[in-house]
Formats: structure tokens, C-alpha cells, sequence
């Protein structure tokens, strides 16, 4: 072997060491950087897992926090609801006693709850304002009022607006309310059950001419036209005005009716001017306002249904009230049969033109405001469907029919 050949074996050798050392270098390198990379993926593995526990964690608290939130809301709803209607409840409905009450002049709603809350005859004085503002309730008058715990929100608002007296008085054993539109037979029944007299008692006084007399001497301008009708029942039907009184257990039966007449009359008063103008007497004024009373529930309905019966009238035609033939019946029916029409009586109004012999029960303010203020119409027919309160009009009969088989018949 030469030299030269020696040389090159000798390079070739010491080449392959070092590739052999620079093969082993990078292998060990490849595996350092493998390593690393996958300590890197565990770690972040590990933080996302622990991330995504975290969140898991925080959706179950605000999950928790807001069913709490809601429920506690919903809790707190139903916790409201329960006040309200609790305060909108009598007191003590079972209580009788009374209590006198003084509202100063110049009291708006809030002011009247408080003074209420605090005589303990209402649950919270709060509510009842709300209940006034709700119902557009107004024209509470100031005065001294006797008023009972077992009353209700509606009655004692009734109360205020009718009025107290200028002075206090002695406490009532009871306060009697006759309910608005009720007939004077109603309120002997009424009076039977919550009072010491009689129904008989009662009756005997309202067909007592005398007594009639007295009153037609105390208040001429209200009751000379009643005591001018014919074929009347009652003399005093319709003078009767419906609001709450004092009861007395020591008072006479005729004590307590001439609040009632002096209260219509009170009523009655301011309105002598408008009737005299319409050219209606008292006793036309409260008779028609008496239909209108059973016959619409909605004030703008009532106003509409004075008109229909004053363009009947105009027309010549009866007036064909449902309530004329109940009263002449002297019963309570849903539907009336063409027989009971035909029922021979001054006050059937199916086959007498006119007004009638007078009212068919005691109205209230707003009839009798109806009657005198009429919304302006052309119709000559109306019907009530008594499941919704709506009535319809019609200004012939055959739309009349037609309505009528649409709204009334089909429902049957």
C-alpha cells in the first residue's frame, strides 16, 4: 500500500467519526426538542383542562346566583301580589263596629289612606290611594264619617264621595247600604235581614199616604209630581236614594227612610234646572233614569240608552223596557216569553206609551245624570249581551234582528 493510499484511509476514518459523532449530536438534539415540545402540550393541555374547569365552576355559580336572583324575584312577586290583595280586602269583614273617621278638608288620597290606616279601618292607606288613582275615583268631601273595618275599599270610597256630616255624631249601631238600582221591595228584604223591622212594617210605611204626605210637605219641588201620578205602587219608589246610612237600634223605621228621601233630594237639587229645561218633571226624570239604571252598565252606554227611549218617545213608540214587565210581574227572569209582554199592568211598557206610572227601582246619580246629559244617536233599538256587558244599537228593526241573531241567539 502506498502512501497516499494510507492518507486517505486515514481521512476517510477520521470523517466517518465524525459524522458518526455529529449523527449521535443530532439525534440527541431531536430527542431534547421532542421532549420539550411535548412538555409544552401537556402543559397547555393542562391549563386548558384547568381552565375549562374553571369556567364549568363559574357557569354552575352564576347559574346558582341567578336562580336565586329569579327565584327571589318571583317570591318577592308573589309576596306583592299577596299584599296588594290582602289591602284590597275589608280589615275585618267580620267586625261590626264603627268608627268615627274626620277628613279635613282639602285631603287628597294619600292623605285620606293615612288618616284611614291609622283609625285602623283600613289595612294600608297606601293601596287605597293607589286603588283611587286606579279607578279614577274622585271628589271625596271632607267631613266627619262613621266606618267600619268589615268594610270595603269600594264602599268606603262610595262614602266619601256621597259625603259626611258637618259635625261628628253619635256612633251608629250599624251602617245599612242600599245597593244602587235596588226596588223598594229589595230594600224592605235588605232591611228584614240587617235590621229590626219588618218587611211587612216597611211595605205598610211606603203605602202609607200619610207619611207620603209629610214628606211631599217637606220637599215639594221632589215630590209633587209623584204625588200627582196615577196607579203607582209605591209613591215613594225611586226617592229612595241607594247609599250607606246610620242604623240606630233605638231608631223608628221612618226616622230611617227620611234619610233616604232627604239624601234624593240633597242629590236632586242642583239637577231641578236641567230637568225643567229638558222639559222632564221629577218624576219622568227618575223613571226613565230607573230603565237606564237596569238597562246599561257603562255611563256612555246609559247616556246612549237615554237617548234610544227619548227618540221611542219622540217616534210615538213604547219604550219596550225588559224592566217594566219584570217589575209589572213582580219577579226575576233572564228571558221573558211574548205572554209575559202581553202582562196587563199600567207599568208594562210593551203595550203603554209613555213613561209609566213612575220609577221601577231607586237609581243612582249616574242615570239619573244620563238621563238629563244623553249622548246624542239616532237609534231606536239596543240589546245587551249580558255575558260580555256590550250592548249594540240599531236604527230599524230588521238590523235589530240581525243583531240579535248574531250576538244573542247564536250564543243560546
Amino acid at each position: 500500500m502506498t502512501k497516499d493510499n494510507e492518507n486517505f484511509n486515514e481521512h476517510l476514518n477520521v470523517r466517518t467519526s465524525e459524522m458518526l459523532t455529529e449523527s449521535e449530536g443530532s439525534e440527541d438534539k431531536t430527542v431534547t426538542e421532542d421532549l420539550k415540545e411535548s412538555s409544552r402540550k401537556k402543559y397547555r393541555r393542562k391549563k386548558y383542562d384547568k381552565r375549562q374547569k374553571e369556567n364549568k365552576a363559574v357557569k354552575k355559580v352564576v347559574l346558582i346566583v341567578v336562580s336565586l336572583l329569579l327565584l327571589t324575584a318571583v317570591i318577592a312577586s308573589i309576596s306583592v301580589y299577596g299584599f296588594i290583595k290582602s289591602s284590597l280586602q275589608p280589615l275585618d269583614s267580620s267586625s261590626k263596629k264603627l268608627i268615627q273617621v274626620e277628613i279635613p278638608v282639602g285631603s287628597g288620597s294619600k292623605k285620606i289612606g293615612q288618616i284611614l290606616e291609622e283609625k285602623k279601618v283600613i289595612k294600608n292607606g297606601m293601596v287605597f290611594s293607589y286603588y283611587v288613582k286606579a279607578n279614577n275615583l274622585s271628589n271625596f268631601q271632607a267631613g266627619f264619617y262613621q266606618m267600619s273595618p268589615s268594610m270595603s275599599l269600594e264602599t268606603i270610597a262610595d262614602n266619601l264621595q256621597q259625603g259626611g256630616t258637618a259635625e261628628a255624631q253619635e256612633l251608629a249601631d250599624a251602617k245599612i247600604t242600599i245597593p244602587e238600582g235596588y226596588s223598594i221591595d229589595q230594600i224592605g228584604k235588605l232591611l228584614s235581614e240587617k235590621t229590626k223591622f219588618k218587611k211587612d212594617d216597611f211595605s205598610n210605611l211606603m203605602k202609607d199616604d200619610k207619611f207620603f204626605n209629610q214628606m211631599v210637605e217637606k220637599y215639594p219641588d221632589m215630590l209633587t209630581s209623584a204625588k200627582e201620578a196615577k196607579d203607582v205602587r209605591y209613591h215613594l219608589e225611586g226617592y229612595l236614594y241607594p247609599a250607606t246610612y246610620n242604623y240606630y237600634k233605638d231608631m223608628k223605621l221612618e226616622k230611617l227612610v227620611e234619610q233616604m228621601v232627604g239624601k234624593t233630594n240633597e242629590v236632586l237639587t242642583p239637577l231641578y234646572p236641567s230637568m225643567k229645561e229638558k222639559q222632564l218633571t221629577v218624576q219622568q226624570t227618575l223613571t226613565i233614569a230607573s230603565l237606564v239604571e237596569k238597562e246599561g252598565v257603562k255611563e256612555m252606554d246609559r247616556r246612549k240608552i237615554a237617548q234610544v227611549f227619548f227618540n221611542r218617545i219622540e217616534a210615538d213608540m213604547p219604550l219596550q223596557s225588559d224592566i217594566s214587565i219584570l217589575y209589572a210581574l213582580e219577579t226575576h227572569k233572564v228571558h221573558l216569553s211574548n205572554k209575559d209582554t202581553q202582562v196587563d199592568s199600567p207599568y208594562n211598557l210593551y203595550i203603554n206609551k209613555g213613561t209609566g206610572p213612575g220609577p221601577f227601582n231607586n237609581p243612582s246619580e249616574q242615570a239619573i245624570q244620563a238621563v238629563l246629559n244623553p249622548e246624542p244617536n239616532t237609534y231606536i233599538y239596543f240589546l245587551a249581551d249580558v255575558s260580555t256587558g256590550k250592548v249594540y244599537y240599531a236604527n230599524n228593526y230588521e238590523e235589530h234582528l240581525e243583531l240579535k241573531a248574531k250576538y244573542i241567539d247564536n250564543k243560546n
